[in-house]
């Protein structure tokens, strides 16, 4: 979402490279650019005053760091109130009696059942924590349905409401089955419209005091860019919301929505909704989505999801067999399935300093991404024999391989000499260490050929 913002900020900033201190004259072409990227992302024109004021009063004011360029030191002030707009730092989730209400609220098309049981799925898994989920939309044409499949996708209780019931009558029942259930949480599905009216504010409210619940999030989808500030606005006036969930910014919205809701409405966004997995939910981290947006990276997200997807046991035999040189192909797709939960080789070099701009170099040339489900193909045609011991491929196989995968006999080849490169790549890079293999040393060091081995 924020892949053009980032860009055209990052431009503006290398103006300042070869520059001996920051002054007045020097930043003022840097500061009139980003102030036309914010307002083309869609930023609110009086978020992005008070942003570009702030940054300029800042860095006119800053010391001159020793051993620190003018350009780095006017990333930290810009980093810093990016920071301070996006709202300064997470905000958790209030569950702390039991069980906790949370409603989730906002307009059709927005994402709010399956964002249901993304939050569902987050709540168990980062709290242990029992949850269930009530669909009190009556309105929309399979709503119920939908959240009820979710729920038994994802071993999720679901209250078995019905379109003939009114929204209080599932809230009264659903309040005996959750002590029947012994939940600690439960989410909420109400209705939404395609604008904001009183018909649906009334009954919203009407569900509120029946069952207060601790949470009310909005959810609000990213595509609508400022209109999401307004809608925001208006539901927050008539039910005090506690947090937002921002849907769709994995697609082309322009990133002001979530630039500008916390500055304009005090609401804080909880969470990022990444995806159209059940799992594709972040929690939204201001001072990481600030990185991310100046190509500072975002490592702790990054650790955060390989402790999702990697076992660390198979992690550490992984390793012994590069060691040994045992790693077999087998082991190699285990590893391509790992790469994918992560967000694949393109998502995960985005979460890396300075790798954004080659993300999207790479993407332009050779999709890495596209190699890999090239190779997994190849991969997936060969018997298990094969897979553990490549070395009996010989011609009539390799022809079989690349008949079976839909690829050419020389794409079976090309992959088992990468393969070949990368596995004595890695066995040194095992035994001589990160600082021997990429700093260069004695040897070449590198990758074979100086690029990636796939």
């Amino acid at each position: 979402m924020f892949n053009q913002l980032s860009d055209k900020i990052l431009s503006s900033i290398k103006k300042l490279k070869g520059q001996t201190k920051i002054s007045e004259s020097n930043i003022e072409d840097a500061l009139r650019e980003i102030r036309m990227s914010l307002l083309e992302a869609d930023v609110n024109f009086k978020v992005v005053k008070t942003f570009i004021d702030k940054v300029k009063a800042k860095a006119l004011g800053a010391e001159v760091i020793s051993g620190v360029q003018p350009g780095q030191q006017f990333v930290k002030i810009v980093h810093d109130e990016l920071v301070a707009v996006l709202g300064g730092e997470a905000v958790e989730l209030n569950l702390s009696i039991k069980p906790s209400v949370i409603f989730m609220v906002g307009l059709q098309g927005a994402g709010k059942t399956t964002s249901c049981a993304k939050l569902a799925l987050y709540i168990r898994k980062k709290y242990g924590k029992k949850i269930g989920m009530i669909p009190a939309d009556i309105y929309r044409p399979a709503a119920i349905d939908q959240l009820k499949t979710l729920g038994a996708q994802n071993q999720i209780p679901v209250f078995p409401s019905t379109i003939e019931q009114k929204p209080e009558t599932i809230l009264e029942l659903a309040k005996s089955w959750s002590q029947e259930q012994s939940l600690d949480v439960v989410i909420v599905d109400t209705a939404g419209r395609l604008q904001i009216d009183d018909e649906l504010m009334s009954e919203l409210s009407r569900l509120k005091n029946l069952w207060e619940p601790n949470e009310i999030l909005l959810v609000a989808d990213a595509m609508l860019g400022q209109q999401s500030v307004s809608v925001a606005e208006g539901f927050h006036q008539r039910l005090s919301l506690t947090g937002m969930i921002l849907t769709k910014v994995d697609g082309d919205a322009r990133g002001g929505a979530a630039l500008s809701i916390r500055e304009v409405t005090g609401i804080p966004i909880k969470f990022l909704g990444v995806g159209e997995k059940v799992a594709a939910l972040e929690v939204f981290h201001p001072d990481r989505l600030a990185s991310r947006i100046l190509d500072m990276g975002d490592v702790l997200t990054l650790v955060e999801k390989a402790q999702e997807v990697i076992d660390e046991k198979e992690a550490r035999e992984s390793a012994q067999k590069m060691m040994k040189d045992e790693f077999t192909v087998e082991d190699f797709l285990k590893q391509i399935q790992q790469l994918k939960k992560m967000g694949g080789f393109e998502g995960i070099l985005k979460f890396i300093p300075g790798m954004g701009q080659l993300s999207k170099e790479l993407k332009n040339l050779a999709p890495p991404d596209q190699e890999l489900k090239k190779i997994e193909s190849i991969i997936r045609s060969m018997t298990a024999e094969e897979r553990r011991n490549h070395r009996i491929l010989n011609g009539s196989r390799r022809m079989r391989i690349a008949k079976g995968s839909g690829t050419e006999v020389r794409d079976v080849n090309k992959f088992i000499k990468q393969f070949e490169d990368a596995k004595k790549m890695m066995s040194q890079f095992m035994k001589m260490g990160m600082g021997g293999l990429m700093g260069g040393g004695k040897g070449k060091g590198g990758f074979p050929g100086g690029r990636f081995p796939f």
